[in-house]
């Protein structure tokens, strides 16, 4: 476990593993970019390679449910695991990436969203959270810097049930046809009501 989380539960869930090591998502076209070819070196520090090293309950693309077609990048540091997924600036509206939790326990989470950002994304991606109370819409401009790490944007606060009954939805729908989207991964961390 990493030392800049110490005593957190961590639950990864999802992810294709194969001896250990995090595969990509089989629907997912192939990052394009040469190993080491980045657009801003000063963010490679922020990369969190290992999702299992997180704390609470992450959800990385690699075993997120896609819909249309997603093409992996390693482009823009900062990102979760091996990569992130990106829409290629195509098919505005019929897009989204789904990431689905095993939650312990029915309570409240704090739900996060990693994304690269710069500004070449979209300013008001649509994140959608299902939750025990119905399903909440969350605008988020992906060009600004998440306040978690770099890396994560906290989406609110919300109760879940126990399970696979709750979701994350990232999609491209209305989003400008000019910016990219991005999907990489999405944590649940328990709060206490």
């Amino acid at each position: 476990m990493s030392s800049r989380f110490p005593g957190a539960v961590i639950l990864l869930i999802g992810t294709a593993m194969a001896a250990g090591v995090l595969q990509p998502h089989p629907k997912a076209l192939p990052n394009k970019h040469a190993p080491g070819e980045v657009d801003r070196p000063e963010m490679v520090k922020f990369i969190v390679a290992d999702p299992a090293k997180l704390p609470g309950i992450v959800v990385d693309e690699t075993g997120a449910e896609l819909v249309g077609e997603w093409e992996y990048s390693t482009h823009t540091p900062p990102y979760v695991g091996i990569g992130y997924l990106h829409d290629m600036k195509a098919g505005k509206g019929d897009k989204s990436v789904t990431f689905t939790p095993d939650l312990p326990k029915a309570g409240w989470y704090e739900v996060r969203l990693a994304h690269c950002y710069n500004v070449r994304r979209a300013t008001n991606t649509p994140v959608t959270i299902r939750h025990a109370d119905g399903d909440s819409v969350v605008r988020t401009n992906q060009q600004q810097e998440p306040e978690h790490d770099r890396l994560f944007r906290t989406l609110g606060t919300f109760r879940f049930e126990a399970g696979r009954q709750g979701w994350v939805r990232v999609s491209n729908g209305g989003t400008e046809e000019s910016k990219v989207v991005t999907a990489d991964a999405v944590q649940f961390l328990p709060v206490e009501k």
